[in-house]
């Protein structure tokens, strides 16, 4: 079994990856958004980003306006911020600096390019130059998983990056649904209107989901998109799919131990959940109340893999 410290640096390597890219997703679709919006953008269009990365008490202790400047700051690069890209970044490059012994030399070099590039970019502030930082934190993201995929040994290293990825990835796509959703359209009215197929297709975009969306549903909806984002098998980013690499790799982990592995039982429950459902019946009875719940189950999940494999 590897060691645990190892294992852990290598898990939380991948998630703050993940988080990053995400990070840059979310920022990407609200940008998008507002190119076609009529609102008072200031007032309704950027606090929800804040709100849906959980991190909305720490933004408003720091910051008394939630406009354009404060929030792309606080995401982007505010070193208080937990959760910011600058943040996700320096973490994930600690972490992979101590376990570069069982990394391909260009994976740590790629982390490290990044870290440089968000040391030089948090020292620019304009939109464009953020703009462009975005896409190289996405691109860098797209980079670092086809060189784990395609040169590391599906050995336990590769097991627990891919693991931390795949639970990562889950938790943001069923956030981002939450930001369109729950947040970035409270007008029930707008539901199914051109207007909100204009949203729709941005939110596809932001997870370069809408060719293979239009691959399965002619038109852009609120319910086909919830279906294929929460429920769609074979799409790499939905939240189904995230959920059954996790549960095989945790499986695959697993096997050799003898104790009671209550991470393999946390999972079950979430695979069972998801398994159990579908568009409809979860719009009726409350989609942010579905993520709360899917989000709250991924915790439990991480704490139990914490206790399973990571605690000394």
């Amino acid at each position: 079994m590897m060691l645990s410290r190892v294992a852990n640096s290598i898990y939380w390597m991948a998630r703050y990856m993940e988080r990053a890219d995400n990070v840059a997703r979310f920022i990407d679709v609200n940008t998008h958004l507002m190119l076609d919006l009529t609102l008072n953008r200031e007032a309704t269009q950027w606090f929800p980003l804040v709100a849906t990365s959980g991190d909305d008490q720490t933004f408003s202790q720091r910051y008394k306006v939630a406009d354009e400047r404060n929030v792309l700051r606080f995401l982007t690069f505010d070193q208080k911020n937990p959760n910011s890209i600058l943040h996700c970044i320096y973490r994930a490059r600690e972490n992979a600096r101590t376990v570069r012994e069982v990394l391909p030399v260009d994976v740590w070099e790629k982390i490290n390019e990044l870290y440089h590039l968000t040391q030089a970019h948090s020292r620019k502030r304009s939109v464009a130059d953020l703009m462009d930082y975005y896409t190289q934190v996405r691109r860098t993201g797209h980079l670092m998983t086809g060189l784990m995929y395609n040169t590391m040994s599906r050995s336990q290293g590769w097991q627990f990056a891919h693991l931390g990825q795949m639970l990562e990835r889950a938790d943001k796509t069923a956030r981002l649904l939450d930001v369109k959703y729950f947040l970035l359209l409270p007008q029930t009215s707008l539901l199914d209107t051109p207007f909100d197929a204009v949203q729709w297709g941005a939110v596809l975009k932001s997870v370069h989901a809408l060719e293979m969306y239009r691959q399965r549903f002619h038109t852009i909806n609120y319910k086909d998109v919830t279906q294929f984002l929460l429920f769609e098998k074979f799409f790499p980013r939905s939240v189904a799919f995230c959920l059954d690499e996790a549960a095989q790799t945790l499986s695959r982990l697993s096997q050799g131990i003898e104790r009671p592995n209550k991470a393999i039982i946390e999972m079950a429950i979430l695979t069972k959940t998801i398994a159990a459902s579908e568009a409809t019946q979860v719009i009726a009875t409350g989609l942010h109340e579905f993520i709360d719940v899917l989000q709250y189950n991924m915790n439990l999940v991480d704490e139990a893999i914490y206790e399973s494999f990571f605690k000394d």
